[in-house]
Order: structure tokens, then sequence, then C-alpha cells
């Protein structure tokens, strides 16, 4: 009987070196509310990422929604209709008024060309993603933003570890938010961070994570139960240990898909840049019909049937939903290369554990089906 195959599986620690640290953890009777394994992993984030102030939260969304919070964001938002769900539904929750702006074909990020086009008096901030871990440009979303006064936000929660031109993709913007779900390279179990260069920013960030407390008497403002535990602490100090690691065995997997699939016609990749260094969250194929012969899905299906299960991420659209689909900026006419995009995209299997001979498994599948 085959085994199935997922497209991510979560790279673990040494069990005995988890139980150790839990052991400590249940003798010190403090299992959330900042504290040592929090505190220690800030730090130790911080300095491993190469970022000013990290702040920690339960997962990726609530940091989305805070982050918006502490920066105090209302009206209207342009971001990319090509995410998770969570991207949008962060402004959602805020009352902000999300503005879809179409991306680029070569990196699947937000076309910077687009965006002042959709930029009203009531635009108050540009929300792009790192999508599957490439660096957005940043340099020119942020001459957009200085142009017309404007906070970037940027959601990261692929970028964990991601580098351009030696320096982390962390430090664009007012803010960066990672996720650290199980599925992500590096993970919590559930959890996620705000990154910011502003150390009275983090401060109101961590009032707003912790219901608004100042102190113990003095409440700042509304704020949430974002606050990660001591228990997802302890998992992300021993993950940072062996971060490098699981990215040197993903990019291994990967580089054999190029070379399995690079000149195949139908098939489409995205480029590799020579000066960013990733994190192989996700290995995106882009399936066009017409010249490969048979569809997306039918590769998709084709997978699945021999326990497979390869995903369409980001499929459909988040413009696509019926939260979002009556936008004006929703409509398909307007994001005519997102919704080609969607509409090929396969993400493939990549993890650390994935064995040579299902890699070449699912090659064989996908040049086959």
């Amino acid at each position: 009987m085959k085994k199935n195959i997922y497209v991510t599986q979560p790279v673990l620690p040494d069990f005995d070196d988890f139980t150790a640290l839990l052991k400590d953890l249940w003798e010190s009777k403090q299992l959330t509310n900042n504290g040592k394994f929090h505190q220690e992993l800030e730090s130790e984030m911080a300095r491993f990422l190469g970022v000013p102030h990290l702040s920690l939260f339960a997962n990726g969304t609530v940091a989305l929604i805070v982050g918006l919070q502490a920066l105090r964001i209302t009206g209207e938002v342009i971001t990319t209709p090509y995410s998770f769900v969570a991207t949008t539904h962060s402004l959602h929750w805020n009352g902000i008024r999300p503005v879809f702006c179409d991306i680029r074909e070569e990196d699947c990020n937000i076309n910077p060309e687009k965006i002042e086009a959709l930029i009203t008096p009531k635009t108050t901030a540009i929300l792009p993603v790192h999508v599957y871990g490439n660096p957005c440009d940043t340099k020119k979303i942020q001459e957009i933003a200085d142009t017309y006064g404007l906070k970037v936000i940027y959601d990261a929660a692929h970028a964990f570890g991601v580098e351009q031109g030696g320096a982390s993709i962390l430090n664009s913007g007012d803010i960066a938010v990672l996720s650290f779900h199980a599925t992500k390279t590096f993970n919590t179990f559930e959890g996620g961070a705000i990154v910011t260069k502003d150390a009275k920013l983090k401060k109101r960030i961590d009032f707003l994570k912790n219901f608004g407390f100042a102190d113990e008497v003095t409440v700042v403002a509304p704020g949430i139960n974002g606050k990660m535990s001591e228990v997802s602490a302890i998992m992300g100090l021993l993950q940072l240990g062996i971060f490098e690691e699981n990215r040197l065995k993903r990019q291994k997997v990967a580089a054999q898909y190029d070379e399995a699939f690079k000149g195949t016609e139908g098939i489409r990749l995205l480029d590799n840049r020579p000066d960013v260094k990733g994190n192989y969250s996700y290995y995106p194929v882009f399936i066009d019909e017409n010249l490969f012969g048979k569809g997306r899905d039918d590769v998709y299906h084709a997978l699945r049937r021999e326990g497979i299960f390869a995903r369409r991420y980001f499929y459909p659209l988040i413009s696509r939903f019926p939260t979002y689909r009556g936008l004006d900026s929703a409509a398909p006419d307007k994001l005519p290369v997102a919704t080609k995009v969607a509409d090929e995209v396969l993400c493939l299997p990549i993890y650390d554990q994935l064995q040579p001979e299902d890699i070449r498994r699912i090659i064989r599948i996908v040049k086959g089906a």
C-alpha cells in the first residue's frame, strides 16, 4: 500500500530536548503571559533573523489584525488577491476596505506598476505578500508609499529567514508579519510574530496583544489576547537550531524538481533569483493546458489518485470568495494575471524528509498525467 504524501510535513526537533524543556516549564508553572521561554525566543529570534524588534503572537492572523490596529490603519488598503484568506480577513476584521491589485506573473507578487492607479483619498496603506517567500519589489513599493504618505504592512507568512542581498527582507515596510503554523518551514505548532524597526511601535504592539494592559492596573487600549504560549515558545527555540539544516534539505528537493521540469513545454517555474536566500516553503509549478496537453486540475487529480495531495495555492483567488467578490476591484477583468496564475498553479510536496523515490514518483505522475 502506497503511503500518502502531503504538500509539507512539519520538521520536529529531538523529542528528548523538547520534553526536557517541557519539564522545566511544568515545574515553573508559568505556561503563558510573557514567561521566560517567550522572552528568550523573542530575543533569540530577532538575533537569528537580523531584525531590531520582534513581538511573538499566538498565530499569524491575530498578528496581522493587531499590526493594523497598532498602525491605526483605516479606510482603504491596497492588497493582493493572490494569497491565503487571512491576509484580507485581517482588513475585514478591522473595518478596512480591501482594494485588490493585480500581480506579476514572474513572481506572483503584487505588481507595483498597478498600485498608483488604485490610490484614492481613502487609501491609508499597502498590504503586499511575499508569496512563496519570494521578496516583493520592496524598493518600488516604498517609493510609492513615501510619495503618497501610506503605511506598508508586509504579510511575510512564507518568508521566515528569507534574505535579499544578504539582509533580511523582514526589515522592509513599517511592519512585517510572520506565521509559524505547523505547515511552515519554521513552526511553533501555531504562532506568529510582528517585526518592526520602531521601539515605540513594538511597545504598543505588546500592549495590544495582551488586552491593552500597560501594567497590572492600567489598560491603555482595547487590546486582544494574542500572546504566544510557553509551549509554543519552547518549540520555536528548538526549531531555530534545526532551521538551516531543514532549509538546505528542502533546497535539495527543489533542485531535483528544477532539473526534472526545466524545459518541459507547458510547465512554468518561478525564476531562481541569485540575490535571494530562500526558505523553500513551497514549490509551485504553473501548468498551461494549451501547451502541456492537460490542465492543472487533471494533474492535481492524477496525483491525488496516487495518494499525493498537492495543493492549488492560491485557488480560487480571495477576490472570488462571497465576502469580497462584490468589490469593484474584485472583477476578474481587473485581475487578469492573478486569474491566470490561480488557474494554473499547483504546489508540489516539499519537505525535509521527502524521499528520492517519492520525488521521482511525483515527477513521473506530473509529466505523464
